[in-house]
């Protein structure tokens, strides 16, 4: 069987939820978005495909160890519920870049704010967070290949999940608001400036086009945080061009507004 075969073999096979598999399409995105992690291009996806749980993950990830597609050091990681599959030591780097260097703009959106406004990262419940993030991907640290879902509880429950999502994938940018309050943001009926980046997968002869990353930034802060999203897009072409399994990088702005943002 041809890389691309097999990477769609183990996806049908071992991420069903009910009677629907992934299509052919879908498993060659998730190989893409597994193949780019497990290269350091980022630290993490957040397995949103269908409703596959954390186990089903893992025996997808370890088919793909086993085959030798990817690295033994990736593992599978649940949050409250949310299946995300992780390279420790990128996610470490980055969360440790966050308190030297402060290379991730963290913006508040609470609803009762009239708009959204740059929150200092290292700030109490941020930084408490944030600590008890970089303690856990430190605990990894050894980890030989994980055959179980790591279940993340205890603490993790006051975390607010937007937040951690965003350092986790990578963004140079993430959104907090104070959900003791209220889940609701200020961001509805805000321009944002969306970024993406995509590239090709080029397993055996066949490329298949994906996207590595997406997210926003409300429009009216695009100059503060420029230096972060500078930053983070030559971060990104220079380990693009460490590696020769994703070709054709992309990186393209746009402007949405939207009458409800879900975050």
């Amino acid at each position: 069987m041809s890389t691309q075969e097999l990477f769609v073999a183990a996806a049908r096979k071992c991420l069903s939820a009910g009677r629907k598999s992934l299509s052919v399409p879908q498993s060659l995105d998730l190989a893409a978005q597994v193949s780019a992690v497990d290269l350091g291009l980022k630290p993490a996806l957040l397995y949103d495909s269908n409703g596959a749980g954390a186990d089903q993950v893992q025996q997808y990830l370890s088919s793909l160890q086993s085959s030798q597609l990817v690295s033994k050091s990736l593992l599978t990681l649940d949050l409250n519920g949310n299946t995300l599959i992780v390279n420790p030591l990128t996610a470490r780097s980055k969360v440790e870049q966050l308190f030297h260097d402060n290379n991730v703009d963290v913006i508040d959106v609470c609803h009762t704010l009239q708009k959204p406004t740059i929150a200092d990262p290292l700030r109490g419940e941020l930084k408490s967070m944030t600590h008890g993030l970089l303690l856990l991907l430190r605990g990894f640290e050894h980890l030989k290949e994980a055959e179980k879902p790591h279940y993340v509880g205890g603490k993790s429950e006051e975390w607010n999940l937007c937040t951690v999502f965003g350092i986790l994938l990578g963004f140079p940018v993430t959104y907090w608001f104070d959900q003791t309050k209220s889940f609701e943001n200020c961001l509805p009926l805000t321009p944002l400036m969306v970024t993406t980046a995509s590239a090709t997968w080029q397993a055996d002869t066949a490329g298949h086009r994906c996207c590595l990353y997406s997210f926003s930034v409300p429009a009216a802060l695009l100059q503060t945080v420029q230096s972060n999203l500078e930053n983070w897009r030559l971060c990104l072409q220079d380990r693009f061009q460490q590696q020769n399994v994703l070709k054709d990088l992309t990186v393209c702005q746009s402007t949405v507004t939207l009458p409800s943002v879900c975050l």
